[in-house]
């Protein structure tokens, strides 16, 4: 455990880390946040979630900064930077996914996502053309849901040299171009920003949080994360829906009992 803690940037993942498991924030987190930022605790997000998502939580609390897509893209200030998907390298694996009817497609340009079929609380445009797709827009992420291990045998087949894929939340497979990782993003994001990732605390939940965690100055992970995850962390903070990460910056970092 690292007893020092400067911290003068916070980095947090979204789902099931700062948001509760409904989806929200509570007012107490907001107010923790804020005063962070009134302490010139700079306050970044890193989320596998696209922008268009994730709005709504930078005008609640005013991110200083965000990698969204997993890192595909990063945003600070006016500034973006996409780590996309080649337009080769998508329509390959498409075209062999397309091979297995059964499997739920989709993917994300970035400011639309689009699916082979509905899929519950998340917003597509449905088509039967996701090569079509991959081949005039450009794509951040394809992702296919996980029914079982010959699911993700199928998608290791189409994967070029220049992809990687990651599991989230036991059930869906993200596949990114191999430049597009959180930690990736993060450190683009602390070097726009000219902040000390020795000077950064970051929390998280799950399997693409593991490199920020060990990377970063402090790596927290909430108790409801994987245990891969805790068995990394330098700490472990209370649950998403205790206000976990809330509760350890005023416990550790403003040193309030």
């Amino acid at each position: 455990m690292k007893n020092s803690i400067n911290i003068k940037t916070i980095v947090v993942d979204l789902d099931r880390t700062l948001l509760h498991t409904d989806k929200t924030i509570s007012s107490y987190t907001v107010a923790v946040l804020k005063e962070c930022k009134k302490n010139a605790i700079r306050i970044m997000v890193a989320t596998a979630r696209p922008l268009r998502t994730t709005k709504s939580y930078c005008d609640m609390i005013g991110f200083d900064a965000m990698v969204v897509s997993n890192g595909a893209r990063v945003i600070c200030g006016n500034q973006r930077t996409e780590y996309g998907i080649c337009q080769q390298s998508a329509t390959h694996l498409l075209e062999n996914l397309n091979r297995h009817p059964s499997l739920l497609i989709s993917l994300e340009t970035g400011d639309v996502a689009y699916s082979n079929r509905p899929i519950s609380d998340y917003e597509t445009i449905i088509t039967d053309d996701l090569v079509g797709v991959a081949k005039t827009e450009g794509v951040l992420k394809i992702l296919v849901r996980l029914d079982n291990e010959e699911t993700l045998d199928v998608v290791k087949e189409g994967l070029t040299e220049d992809l990687y894929y990651t599991i989230a939340s036991g059930h869906l497979i993200q596949i990114m171009s191999k430049s597009a990782t959180k930690w990736n993003g993060i450190k683009a994001m602390l070097d726009i920003s000219n902040c000390s990732p020795d000077e950064t605390a970051y929390f998280g939940d799950d399997y693409d949080d593991i490199e920020p965690i060990k990377m970063c100055g402090i790596g927290v992970a909430v108790s409801n994360g994987i245990d891969e995850v805790k068995a990394v962390a330098d700490y472990v903070a209370e649950s998403n829906d205790a206000d976990g990460v809330a509760r350890f910056i005023e416990q550790m970092i403003f040193k309030r009992l």
